[in-house]
């Protein structure tokens, strides 16, 4: 079993940055993929960022492509989602997960992923 736990949440203003990380602790050598989701009220869940281990590969959504910036540290087992120049939309719960080996295009599919945190709060305001 894989435990997460996020922290670095909040309140930000509209241009802002926060940085988010996620502890991991557990059975975590299988663990190869790691992703930050994200779900607004009313919204579906979004795939935001992923990261292989060791950082081999990055994965991002459209929408945050050049304001945030995955990374993993394996040994310290943490990821963590930079986050730059926010804005009023990325408010919402950011969740970490983290699953094994996956299919080349699901990086940012939930549903691949077999472990979760139980998420944190990020709110921007304009």
């Amino acid at each position: 079993q894989v435990q997460l736990q996020e922290s670095g949440g909040g309140s930000v203003q509209s241009g802002g940055s926060l940085k988010l990380s996620c502890a991991a602790s557990g059975y975590t050598y299988n663990i190869y993929s790691w992703g930050w989701f994200r779900q607004a009220p009313g919204k579906e869940r979004e795939g935001v960022a992923a990261v292989h281990s060791g950082g081999s590969s990055t994965y991002y959504a459209d929408s945050v492509k050049g304001r945030f910036t995955v990374s993993q540290d394996n040994i310290n087992k943490k990821l963590y989602l930079q986050m730059n120049n926010l804005r009023p939309e990325d408010t919402a719960m950011y969740y970490c997960a983290a699953g094994g080996a996956m299919d080349a295009g699901t990086e940012l599919v939930g549903d691949a992923y077999s472990f979760w945190g139980q998420g944190i709060q990020v709110t921007v305001s304009s």
